[in-house]
């Protein structure tokens, strides 16, 4: 799964890679089963999922990290929580109000808007709630910064 639209995930997924990514080793299933507050055999049935998907690396009683596409995707969704926030926090919302309501609809936002609003907003580097990094779309891959048409949705 190189190309992706940013949906391809439930937002409780999107949780997961973020926990992982912003933890950046390798988890044990107790750590995300406790962080999220439900039962280890809830998270290993998603790991599964997302292992199946190439998000992660799940060795059972070894831990489960993130795949290469699964910290690229990663970075992505971290992009994309933190622009939301900080076009939240333009429209009067609090550093917190914002940062809870983009993770409330965030998942349902395209990296194609994503990008459009990045672009918009000239390339932020710093969110409200971290570091915003760019990838190649972002920064406007093809003539006149535009998304080169096969990557249209993304």
């Amino acid at each position: 799964m190189e190309r992706y639209n940013g949906l391809e995930l439930s937002p409780r997924r999107v949780e997961y890679l973020k926990y992982m990514a912003e933890g950046g080793k390798t988890l044990k299933v107790s750590d995300i089963a406790a962080r999220f507050s439900i039962d280890p055999s809830t998270v290993t049935k998603a790991l599964h999922e997302l292992k199946e998907m190439g998000f992660v690396v799940h060795e059972p009683y070894r831990g489960v990290r993130l795949s290469p596409f699964g910290a690229l995707y990663s970075e992505f969704l971290l992009r994309r929580h933190r622009i939301l926030g900080l076009v939240l926090s333009h429209y009067g919302l609090s550093e917190d109000e914002a940062c809870r309501e983009a993770s409330r609809f965030e998942s349902y936002v395209s990296r194609y808007a994503i990008n459009k609003m990045c672009r918009a907003m000239g390339h932020p580097t710093t969110g409200i709630c971290g570091v915003i990094t760019h990838d190649e779309f972002c920064r406007g891959a093809g003539k006149s910064g535009t998304v080169p048409k096969q990557h249209q949705g993304e």
